[in-house]
């Protein structure tokens, strides 16, 4: 049994698809997995399986909401190793000095460093990208509000199908929970 992060993109986010945390859970346990839990509003779901395939359980959450809340959400699963490798090497320690600030888009995919290159181009001046596995580091010392470096534009630029961001509060509170 494995403990895993599902996180879905673009849920309760300025009214758009509504998922209320009390329905995740029920939809995700009624997916035979146990010791559910969610984390905010944003879609954050922290559950136990028997399953070793992220991509799929990733796909099995996208199926069941299509099915069960007749909601298109792109959907990444983590498990505690990705989070406490993510948390542990920190490329932008010595620069973000916000937590709030400091984001980490997960992708479907790997990331590529050359179109990474070329999505840094984007990029407001004191923004900061750095590579993960597949994940991009990203330090917006104004916010995310006004920046350019969007979901669609890494999905688009990176060749992936699915890209959310999590700001670095969300993402250590992740990790403990799979810790």
């Amino acid at each position: 049994m494995t403990r895993y992060a599902g996180l879905l993109r673009g849920i309760n986010v300025g009214g758009n698809k509504k998922i209320a945390m009390a329905d995740l859970r029920k939809l995700v346990e009624g997916l035979g997995h146990t010791d559910v839990k969610t984390l905010l509003q944003s879609g954050n779901v922290v559950f136990t399986s028997d399953s070793a395939d992220q991509a799929a359980l990733a796909a099995q959450l996208e199926k069941a909401i299509e099915a069960e809340l007749g909601m298109s959400v792109g959907c990444l699963v983590r498990d505690g190793a990705d989070l406490a490798r993510i948390t542990a090497h920190n490329p932008l320690g010595a620069v973000a000095s916000n937590p709030s600030r400091q984001f980490v888009v997960f992708l479907s995919g790997a990331v590529d460093p050359a179109k990474l290159a070329e999505v840094e181009t984007v990029a407001k001046a004191g923004e900061v990208l750095a590579a993960g596995e597949r994940e991009v580091h990203m330090w917006l010392p104004d916010g995310s509000a006004d920046t350019k470096l969007t979901h669609l534009l890494f999905q688009k630029r990176l060749g992936v199908q699915v890209a959310t961001a999590r700001n670095w509060n969300t993402v250590t509170k992740l990790a403990a929970l799979l810790a």
